[in-house]
């Protein structure tokens, strides 16, 4: 079906033309002046799914006037922490020599 667009009081009019119970999925349906005046719902049932979150998805600690909070060794926990690996960092610029192998050769 094409997507359309119309208010609520459209979509309404468009449920109660249709003799239609009001749920969110059938309202998605009424949206628009497109509807048409029959739907066979029968046997129709919408695919319920439940959002599931990631966890605590916070940068940074914060007391109760929204200040940073330190942890316990004394630093403050901060999104610009730089984190290393091996020495490097993202955004650092190297020259590796790969003598052999697929991808053998000089890059930057």
């Amino acid at each position: 079906m094409p997507v359309e667009v119309g208010t609520g009081g459209r979509t309404k009019y468009n449920r109660s033309i249709c003799n239609l119970p009001k749920t969110h999925w059938l309202d998605a349906f009424c949206v628009g002046k497109s509807t048409p005046e029959t739907l066979n719902i029968d046997g129709m049932q919408p695919l319920q799914i439940k959002a599931m979150g990631r966890g605590q998805r916070q940068m940074c600690d914060t007391d109760r006037y929204g200040f940073r909070r330190k942890k316990k060794d004394g630093t403050f926990t901060s999104p610009k922490t730089v984190k290393r690996v091996h020495g490097f960092q993202t955004g650092d610029m190297i020259k590796s020599a790969v003598p052999k192998g697929k991808s053998q050769g000089t890059h930057i």
